[in-house]
């Protein structure tokens, strides 16, 4: 057998493989809890262990949907099931840094607003970051800018 561009069948199938694993390539799908509270299982059944609660608006990832049922990454790492009916498109992202500024606008010297604590949960109003820059509005109201690099769950 002739081969004229690659040299070995081997080097052959590492570009096939390649070129397939290319296409599975996907963006993170990220949801948030709409209960009050949603239970956390080890498997997709109510009959499974549970796990924990997590609280509404917690921002979780999407690992696999099997429709009533979605395996779910939380900031941690920790992988587990959730019923869909728990969870909302609405778009959340947690601060993971001891002392993240809100800003008014996407520079680093624009107006502080405040300052927000490790653990809140800020609803995300744009998911494109500009500069580094995500808009972002707090439970109280106010909206302003913040570092992405300061958020879990965009």
């Amino acid at each position: 057998m002739r081969l004229t561009k690659f040299k070995t069948l081997f080097e052959l199938g590492l570009v096939i493989l390649g070129l397939f694993l290319a296409t599975q390539v996907h963006a993170l799908e990220f949801r948030s809890v709409a209960a009050n509270k949603a239970i956390l299982y080890d498997a997709p059944s109510t009959e499974a262990k549970k796990l924990y609660l997590i609280g509404s608006g917690y921002p979780v990832e999407v690992i696999v949907n099997l429709g009533e049922w979605i395996k779910i990454r939380d900031h941690f790492g920790t992988l587990s099931w959730v019923q869909a009916k728990q969870l909302t498109n609405k778009r959340t992202a947690l601060i993971t840094a001891d002392k993240v500024e809100l800003k008014q606008g996407e520079e680093e010297t624009s107006a502080l607003l405040a300052t927000l604590e490790k653990d809140v949960v800020v609803e995300v109003l744009s998911t494109v970051a500009k500069n580094g820059w995500v808009k972002v509005k707090h439970r109280d109201g106010l909206t302003g800018f913040v570092r992405s690099t300061a958020l879990w769950g965009i």
